[in-house]
């Protein structure tokens, strides 16, 4: 595809082309495909200004009108869709078909904001819950918190930009957003899109800047929610300062898989091949830990290596690949070490292990000590490691004994043993048959631990930029 020359920040709705500071690269090759306009502290706080400024025109822009709003974007991004496909490939590095699969996604989070943004539905109490309340009734219903500051994350650019972006616009909050300066572009055109429509002045900002400037995202007390994705420690900083301002963390994790020993082996690796290995391992509910039943394990150990040592690494816009590049030379670095330190451990590399630059081939693992990083950490990289367990309440002690909680894994046809793995796993979700990086997104989507607070998802996001708001009446004596 041939991106522009440069593409401008948006600041109440509008572009703004005041430079062009921030170069994009392709991953892939290393060279600079394109420019984008960076925003200055007075930008961000220009930006804030008109987002309050908005707050009671979006309040009362009509559930309809919103619903108009995130049905055009449905509509354009499919338009647009081969073009929001390649961005997405050359600015992330992400193989084109998970690429594909990201704007489709993109899609259906915007398709869900459309239907609740008009049932958005409060309640009736009942309140007569003893004699002194005799005649009183109460009502409940949600209005949007005001304005909301999101920064959103390198490796779903689109997707999870979507996931603070969509909601708003559905529970009638003005926003700015913050992309990540590695891949602005996909937010950029969600910003263009919006742009196209009968949003209120001032109901967003989608602003690239400088991690330094961007202070205000946090601090400004203007902002009433602030949504952040991205890694634990920055996360966690961030809630520090954000004072009195609700928050939502969507943060790390070193997600854990079991396979138990009734397990259906060759189904268990073609989704695990997915799960550790898609778009090169960049999603925090990648698998890292793969726990395999001792009874089972050296059969699943022979599979698993054989398939991984079948995926084709190389140019992510080939259909053919699996493991392109991952976010920087930089990040594959830190990787490669991590492995490296493994081994010296006393782990036993299965396969893969080498790296170019950014290219990192598809690694296996096993018997490495569980302090070190390349299971204690999050590797964020095409790396697994396997282990073994001989009895179930040993699994899932293993899959708890981690700092972080998003979600877990568990391949059984046990139905008790399910009943177990959802009691007991200290995770926001257990998926059952499958691994832990499925996601739909109209799910609750969270962690617990050092993975964050609260939920996304639609619906869930929605609840967050939302108050309660109770009416209480009262009928007097004799009417």
């Amino acid at each position: 595809m041939q991106f522009k020359s440069t593409y401008p920040f948006y600041l109440a709705n509008q572009p703004e082309s005041p430079n062009a500071d921030l170069e994009v690269t392709d991953k892939y090759t290393g060279k600079v495909v394109t420019a984008v306009a960076m925003a200055s502290p007075d930008d961000i706080d220009r930006a804030i200004a008109k987002a309050t400024a908005a707050t009671q025109a979006m309040r009362e822009f009509a559930p309809y009108e919103r619903q108009q709003v995130l049905n055009h974007c449905v509509a354009r991004f499919e338009e647009r869709f081969d073009e929001l496909a390649m961005s997405l490939c050359v600015e992330a590095g992400k193989p084109i078909k998970d690429s594909r699969g990201e704007v489709t996604r993109l899609i259906d989070t915007f398709r869900i904001a459309a239907e609740e943004s008009v049932r958005i539905n409060g309640e009736v109490i009942n309140l007569q819950i003893s004699s002194r309340a005799r005649g009183y009734h109460g009502m409940v219903k949600p209005l949007p918190i005001g304005p909301c500051s999101f920064i959103s994350p390198f490796n779903f650019p689109l997707n999870l930009a979507a996931h603070k972006v969509a909601p708003a616009i559905a529970a009638g909050c003005p926003f700015v957003l913050k992309p990540a300066s590695l891949t602005p572009i996909g937010a950029l055109v969600i910003g263009e899109v919006l742009s196209e429509t009968d949003l209120p002045e001032g109901a967003f900002s989608i602003l690239p800047c400088r991690r330094e400037g961007a202070d205000l995202f946090t601090t400004d007390e203007r902002l009433k929610l602030l949504s952040f994705t991205g890694s634990q420690d920055v996360g966690w900083k961030l809630k520090s300062k954000a004072g009195k301002k609700r928050v939502v963390l969507e943060l790390g994790g070193n997600a854990a898989v079991v396979v138990d020993e009734d397990a259906d082996l060759d189904d268990a690796v073609s989704r695990i091949i997915v799960g550790a290995f898609y778009q090169s391992g960049q999603s925090c509910i990648g698998v890292q830990r793969i726990i395999i039943h001792q009874a089972v394990y050296e059969a699943f150990k022979e599979k698993l290596v054989a398939a991984t040592k079948e995926l084709k690494m190389g140019d992510p816009k080939d259909p053919e690949t699996f493991i392109g590049p991952m976010i920087s030379a930089e990040e594959a670095e830190r990787l490669d070490n991590w492995i490296r330190e493994g081994v010296k451990a006393g782990g036993k590399l299965l396969c893969g292990g080498k790296r170019d630059g950014a290219m990192l081939e598809a690694t296996l693992l096993e018997d490495v000590p569980t302090n070190l990083d390349v299971c204690a950490q999050e590797a964020f990289g095409p790396v697994a490691v396997l282990s073994r367990f001989d009895s179930f309440d040993q699994a899932l002690a293993r899959v708890n004994d981690s700092q972080f909680g998003l979600q877990a894994g568990v391949f059984t046809r046990d139905w008790v043993k399910v009943q177990q793995a959802w009691d007991t796993l200290e995770v926001g979700g257990v998926v059952i048959g499958d691994v832990p990086s499925w996601r739909v997104d109209n799910m609750p989507y969270g962690g617990v631990k050092e993975s964050g607070l609260g939920r996304e998802g639609v619906r869930y996001a929605i609840e967050h930029m939302s108050e309660p708001r109770l009416l209480v009446m009262r009928t007097p004596p004799g009417e």
